[in-house]
């Protein structure tokens, strides 16, 4: 049967469809050069090269051959398997129809077909290549469709490549991992690096992977960890395939503690004991920020996800409490050095009163909020009240602090908050 898995990240997906495809093609054993009886397709190369991973590990008592097809490495081993004879090729679209239109990559044979991560197809524009590898495929085969997310496009592509499928919903795909523990800072954006500076300072976060909007902060907040003495690396789109997967195997062997990241790595890491996740910039996207903290806690483990919200990303922090159908509480205050500018709180800015015009032609003035903050400037670095165990009296302190009160640090405007407009590639 036709197959439609809808899972969030980190539940085993990898293996539900690894392990039968093995078991499948180990009863049966074609005489002469080997075919390729089974293709799945990744959207990106790390999440290529995990499953290749995968089949090595869960496959390593069967004689059956597998390779990994990605871009940017030379293609001349990728030809050679091809041409020794392989049983399971596991590829991202552009490279594999770049070794289909030189004739290596046959798909006449192929009886399973698994389309992973299908949502994330989609988001990276590969759905293109994607038609046009299905078109190539024999009619009679068993396709596996398995996406996190469940938007309309994958509904629609599910109903013209599935027969009948077979349909398994193992959670609510907007649903974050219970076991994750999600808090979120409200920071001004020039005071986030201080805030990483001082969160790394503490040893719990022995592996952590931050994640940033684009490749440019990327590298600019890795140089200024490395700066801190913390072992560390960037990992993005910019970065050759070898160098990614250099920093990628730095650090699951430990050797960096930290990895600065874009969406690239939001997908297809799967790293054991990953202590922290850190959203130095929230995402576009609001069922990134599922994927992004769904790094840690992964095969039942537990772990922490922590958000940096500058003023201009409230829109987005709602977004995403409203995919993940809850509110992310508020961490405890942290003093910062002098000089840093101090952190916004949940509440919403004051605006200035509204002038109504009345029906007499006259008009008059909304009076403020009585619960306005103060003016005084003693006021500016208090500590919120919050509510879970967060600590409720006011911090006398000259040291500004994250998620303190700072209505006055700026003078209130109409509409600070602004929607990022444009997908930033990563």
């Amino acid at each position: 049967r036709d197959l439609f898995g809808i899972a969030q990240t980190g539940t085993g997906k990898t293996a539900a469809f690894v392990l039968p495809i093995l078991q499948h093609l180990a009863k049966t054993k074609p005489a002469g050069k080997r075919p390729v009886r089974a293709l799945i397709l990744a959207p990106t190369r790390e999440l290529a090269v995990q499953i290749g991973d995968s089949i090595a590990a869960y496959g390593r008592h069967f004689d059956l051959r597998h390779t990994v097809i990605l871009g940017g490495v030379g293609a001349g081993g990728q030809i050679k398997a091809l041409e020794r004879g392989i049983d399971i090729v596991v590829a991202t679209p552009g490279r594999l129809l770049d070794h289909a239109q030189s004739g290596y990559m046959k798909f006449n044979e192929i009886t399973h077909f698994v389309l992973d991560e299908a949502d994330r197809m989609f988001d990276m524009g590969f759905i293109k290549d994607v038609r046009k590898i299905i078109g190539k495929l024999p009619k009679q085969r068993q396709t596996m469709l398995f996406s996190a997310t469940m938007p309309t496009d994958i509904a629609a592509l599910a109903a013209e490549i599935l027969i009948k499928p077979e349909r398994i919903e193992v959670t609510p795909a907007v649903m974050t991992v219970e076991k994750i523990e999600q808090q979120v800072y409200f920071v001004d954006q020039n005071a986030k690096r201080a805030l990483l500076d001082k969160l790394l300072a503490d040893p719990a976060f022995a592996r952590v992977i931050v994640f940033t909007r684009t490749k440019h902060r990327a590298n600019r907040v890795s140089q200024q960890i490395e700066r801190a003495g913390i072992p560390t690396d960037a990992l993005h789109g910019n970065k050759s395939q070898n160098a990614r997967q250099r920093a990628l195997d730095m650090f699951k062997a430990g050797k960096v503690r930290v990895l600065v990241a874009t969406d690239i790595a939001a997908r297809g890491i799967d790293v054991d004991g990953i202590t922290h996740v850190i959203n130095y910039d929230l995402p576009e996207v609001p069922e990134q920020y599922v994927h992004r903290i769904g790094r840690t806690a992964r095969a039942g483990a537990g772990g922490r996800a922590i958000a940096f919200c500058d003023d201009d990303e409230r829109g987005l922090l709602k977004d995403i409490e409203r995919i993940i159908r809850q509110r992310i509480p508020m961490a405890e205050p942290i003093a910062l050095a002098q000089g840093v500018a101090a952190s916004l709180e949940r509440a919403e800015r004051p605006r200035p009163p509204l002038q109504h015009r009345s029906r007499s032609g006259g008009s008059s003035s909304s009076a403020p909020h009585a619960s306005s903050p103060s003016s005084s400037p003693s006021s500016r670095f208090q500590a919120p009240r919050v509510q879970n165990g967060s600590p409720s009296d006011a911090r006398p302190s000259n040291l500004p602090s994250v998620n303190s009160s700072s209505q006055e640090a700026r003078p209130p405007r109409a509409s600070r908050r602004r929607r990022y407009r444009g997908a930033r590639t990563s």
